[in-house]
């Protein structure tokens, strides 16, 4: 059966801009709402980016014109401050993501394809997990987002030992197949000796996502089992 794949809400570039406006809102909030420069400057960091930009400043304008007439970020203007400044309005577009979420979403903008241990680590200055569970569940709810997913889970396979998971908001990730296309992969017969439970537990936990992501991707095509 023939599928369309859900058309993209942001580009690259204004993937970044709401990913820069959403982690400068929680590490620098007596800075945010930012100007347009210090946005230009969040966008081109070459710390915690990937891949690294070089935005100029008309290209991240053009881009926030467009994020602001489709609704993801306001133009405020602060008292005293002699320049507009600018706010996202993720809440807004995805009213049911609490704070672990959108910290999670966000880092996935800015660094793209990553690890539940990658995403651990990264967004701890932005929301701290006390563990690997804790960041899974919030994955699950983002894949399970219930007006359509967010997040994907790409599983383990062919030159990836362990899953990764994407943001869904510039469309299905690069050299992956599609959403509907995505398959369960059977647990090898030898996992490593030295991590064979741990190695256990994460196949079981990656197996129920992507269990929860298919069912939810069955529903909206109108298949049953």
């Amino acid at each position: 059966m023939e599928t369309t794949a859900t058309p993209p809400q942001l580009t690259p570039v204004e993937a970044r801009i709401l990913g820069c406006l959403v982690e400068k809102e929680i590490t620098l909030p007596d800075y945010y709402p930012l100007t347009l420069n210090s946005l230009v400057s969040a966008c081109n960091q070459s710390t915690n980016r990937d891949p690294v930009m070089s935005l100029d400043e008309s290209t991240v304008q053009r881009a926030l014109e467009n994020l602001k007439t489709r609704g993801w970020v306001f133009q405020v203007t602060v008292a005293g401050a002699r320049v507009q400044k600018f706010r996202h309005n993720l809440k807004g577009k995805l009213p049911r993501l609490e704070k672990p979420a959108t910290a999670l979403l966000a880092v996935l903008m800015l660094r793209g394809a990553q690890t539940v241990g990658e995403l651990r680590q990264r967004t701890d200055r932005l929301q701290t997990f006390p563990d690997l569970e804790s960041v899974e569940a919030e994955l699950t709810g983002l894949i399970s987002y219930p007006e359509g997913p967010v997040v994907a889970c790409l599983p383990a396979g062919p030159g990836r030992r362990v899953a990764l998971y994407a943001q869904l908001l510039t469309g299905e990730p690069g050299g992956i197949a599609p959403q509907e296309e995505i398959i369960v992969p059977a647990a090898p017969a030898s996992p490593p000796s030295t991590e064979d439970q741990e190695w256990k537990e994460r196949m079981e936990i990656e197996i129920q996502l992507l269990k929860s992501q298919m069912a939810r991707l069955k529903a909206s095509l109108g298949v049953e089992d």
